[in-house]
């Protein structure tokens, strides 16, 4: 039987415990040869942990780990070295104390094996000496591998004092990595982001980002021909149990769990978590988001007054897709590096990415998690809601779905964020779009932009919305600026509805389709 390592991070338990190891040695390998100090960023549930610990094996020198992979013919020396792992995902970080009270336990662990200097007084202070006593008793230089550097920063977002705290404490600590080069052999950074070499990183200034490296876009994640290769006789068996061809499934796959791209051009990889779950349990759904979705995402967007339209083709410049100090201004790179979003295309001339969702998971996930943020009420939690508008929108009845809108936003409990239009059109566009509706908003027309346009197999509706107006405004704006011509020719019945919405009451005060 299959074993198959979903949540397993520990390298050696993988391969002692019989689990499924997608071999990644050889671009490992390829790291460790050119040696130096690396970065990367990958979405949380990637792989990354695995990867450090991976690295660790190696370097403590265990080979019969190693058994069968690529690097058993590749490396040769098979060398031992101290290795300091710091893991900062294993902790709450909800004030300045927090994070120093983890790197000095991480420290303890050390210095039980090195021994301490007890007049170093602060945690880089004994980093330091650490590292010199590390080199000393062994006569090799030593490894320093950091997963989740980016975790006390990320649960700051929003709290800038303690960020900033967070901020000159890592920087004094990973700083320690520069000052004593000539002690180290190799240096691992792991983050789901990736904050400014000026705020975090700048006194490693050797440090190499491979984020983007063509060369190591695959190092997470499952590729295709991975998949293929590995995992053929499981799909097979997958696709009976569902009553599918092998290849339909292997294609809902493909649609649900892949579309990373970590740089234009690169192979695509699939989610492994995701992947992996599916496989396991022989059914599709959404397990990426079961294992929980940060709130300071919606919280920035909110903060941002961002439209959620253009989330799938605002384009961004590789500088600001590679930063977060510009999240105040732009919440793309977070969802980026995150996971959220991924590369789907990239403009040469001017050197920028438009961005997409990479996956139906995720779009699916993602629309239903920034609902329960932006509705007025917790429609979701409503089966007869969604069962009802669901068919209505479908049967082409706007005369039913419009009321249910309509007592959506009756309800007074809820505040509207930011702009009043703007945060009226992202909650409807959310309520169809959560519900599997095709939608475009404010698509481009000869003469204008239609707010909303909902599409199904047999209907297609045309919404223009005003603030503080009146539905018969809304609809004129529709026939004048004649949004409804590129559909003349199409054989779907087509509804114009026009809204107003009252930013005094907070509701839907007037609607009227044609």
């Amino acid at each position: 039987m299959t074993k198959y390592p979903i949540g397993i991070q520990t390298f050696s338990k993988i391969i002692e415990d019989g689990y499924v190891y997608i071999d990644k040695t050889a671009l490992i390998h390829q790291l460790i040869s050119n040696g130096g100090y690396y970065f990367l960023s990958r979405p949380r549930r990637f792989g990354k942990s695995l990867l450090i610990s991976t690295l660790e094996a190696f370097f403590l020198g265990k080979k019969e780990l190693f058994k069968g992979l690529a690097i058993e013919q590749l490396e040769t020396e098979w060398k031992q070295y101290p290795v300091f792992h710091l893991d900062l995902n294993t902790a709450k970080y909800a004030n300045a104390d927090a994070l120093t009270s983890i790197l000095g336990r991480h420290l303890r662990q050390w210095e039980k094996v090195y021994g301490r200097n007890m007049e170093d007084a602060t945690v880089s202070d004994r980093f330091v000496s650490l590292i010199q006593r590390a080199h000393e008793q062994t006569g090799q230089k030593v490894v320093i591998l950091v997963d989740e550097y980016d975790k006390p920063l990320l649960e700051a977002i929003g709290n800038e004092a303690l960020q900033d705290d967070y901020r000159k404490t890592l920087k004094s600590f990973y700083g320690v990595a520069k000052s004593m080069d000539a002690y180290i052999q190799f240096a691992f950074f792991t983050g789901v982001t990736k904050f400014s070499k000026v705020s975090v990183f700048s006194d490693l200034n050797n440090l190499k980002d491979i984020t983007m490296d063509a060369r190591y876009a695959t190092i997470c994640g499952i590729t295709e021909n991975e998949l293929h290769s590995v995992f053929d006789v499981e799909v097979g068996q997958m696709a009976q149990n569902l009553g599918i061809s092998k290849g339909a499934c292997y294609e809902q796959l493909k649609q649900e769990y892949d579309g990373y791209h970590f740089r234009h051009n690169s192979v695509g990889v699939y989610n492994p978590f995701s992947l992996l779950s599916a496989i396991d349990s022989q059914e599709f759904d959404d397990y990426w988001f079961e294992t929980g979705t940060p709130t300071f995402l919606v919280e920035t967007l909110k903060r941002n007054n961002y439209e959620l339209e253009n989330l799938t083709r605002e384009e961004v410049s590789s500088d600001l897709l590679g930063s977060l100090d510009s999240i105040d201004q732009n919440p793309l790179p977070l969802l980026y590096q995150s996971g959220y979003l991924t590369i789907k295309d990239y403009n040469p001339d001017f050197g920028t990415y438009t961005l997409g969702f990479p996956n139906g998971e995720v779009e699916r996930g993602f629309t239903k998690f920034l609902f329960r943020y932006y509705a007025p009420i917790r429609i979701y939690e409503s089966d007869a809601f969604v069962k009802n508008f669901t068919i209505e929108v479908r049967n082409g009845q706007p005369e039913k779905f419009m009321p249910r809108l309509e007592a959506m936003f009756a309800n007074q409990d809820y505040q509207v964020v930011g702009d009043a239009e703007l945060y009226f059109h992202n909650v409807t566009s959310l309520v169809f779009k959560m519900l599997g509706f095709y939608v475009d908003v404010e698509r481009h027309t000869t003469d204008g932009r239609m707010d909303m346009l909902v599409q199904t197999k047999d209907f297609v509706y045309i919404f223009e919305f005003k603030i503080d107006k009146s539905a018969d405004e809304a609809l004129s704006q529709i026939e004048e600026k004649q949004y409804a011509k590129p559909f003349e020719q199409d054989p779907r019945k087509l509804y114009k509805i026009g809204v107003n919405f009252s930013t005094a009451t907070r509701r839907m005060e007037g609607w009227k389709f044609i």
